[in-house]
């Protein structure tokens, strides 16, 4: 499912993340924490306003300023915390629309830039709706996309990590068995997925069918629908007849990003 093995150089100054390894290896996406942090810090601030809030004035409630700091480099890493990125400025102007869309922008997001997270994506989203998640399958699929450079102990931390991650966006439920649940896509996160997808290159329907719309457990039938429904609110321009998929994200996106995005920067 990782199409990540060469990333574009659009891609990547757009805010994408390819590479051998990731911050599950230590934490999980830290949705709480996220949502905290952005509920508490103004939408235009700058990176050195989001350490103020986790460092200084611990906002996130660490006990540790160790533990402060090593919380904003993983949520550094997860989601970049820059409004001069692309994919954080259009991912916070998104977060601000869909209070219920959150946690699936937030994997989006983390999907988007850790690679060890990305991994383990085929094992939950191909296990059936009401099935358990075997951990194995999660081991396995950390194993082999590090080449068998973790040792046991790390693995399962990771798998434990990334476990929980999907949990936190309504991908899994329960504490001990891990039961598969379809996650519910939405006009917000539709276009968010939209847009990773056509940054990565893809066009017209491919958009549909994308490895982040499967991340919305949104087939094509279900995301062309929320395409429409977000067009009708503004977030996206979409040309649709027949075998025309045509859409623009000038709504989102400033004419530098739209270069990037297009690879004409």
């Amino acid at each position: 499912m990782d199409a990540f093995n060469s990333v574009s150089e659009q891609a990547e100054e757009f805010g994408l993340i390819a590479g051998p390894s990731g911050p599950h290896s230590s934490r999980t996406m830290m949705l709480a924490e996220l949502q905290t942090l952005l509920d508490t810090v103004p939408a235009e601030s700058d990176f050195g306003q989001f350490q103020q809030a986790v460092v200084d004035e611990n906002v996130l409630g660490k006990s540790t300023d160790s533990n402060r700091k090593g919380t904003l480099r993983r949520l550094r890493e997860l989601y970049s915390l820059d409004k001069l990125a692309p994919l954080f400025r259009v991912f916070r102007s998104l977060w601000e629309l869909d209070e219920s869309g959150q946690p699936l922008l937030a994997i989006l997001i983390a999907y988007a830039r850790d690679p060890l997270l990305r991994s383990t994506a085929t094992a939950v989203l191909e296990t059936p709706d009401g099935m358990e998640l075997m951990r194995q399958s999660v081991c396995s699929s950390i194993d082999d996309f590090t080449n068998g450079r973790m040792g046991e102990s790390t693995i399962d931390k990771v798998a434990r990590n990334t476990s929980s991650s999907w949990s936190q966006s309504g991908h899994l439920v329960g504490r001990v068995r891990k039961v598969r649940t379809q996650v519910d896509a939405t006009p917000v996160t539709v276009t968010f997925a939209l847009l990773l997808g056509y940054v990565m290159g893809l066009r017209g329907k491919k958009l549909l069918s994308s490895e982040f719309m499967r991340l919305l457990d949104a087939p094509e039938d279900i995301a062309l629908a929320r395409a429409i429904d977000a067009r009708r609110l503004g977030l996206i321009s979409l040309r649709e007849a027949q075998d025309i998929f045509d859409v623009g994200f000038g709504a989102l996106l400033t004419e530098r990003e739209l270069r990037i995005a297009n690879g004409t920067n």
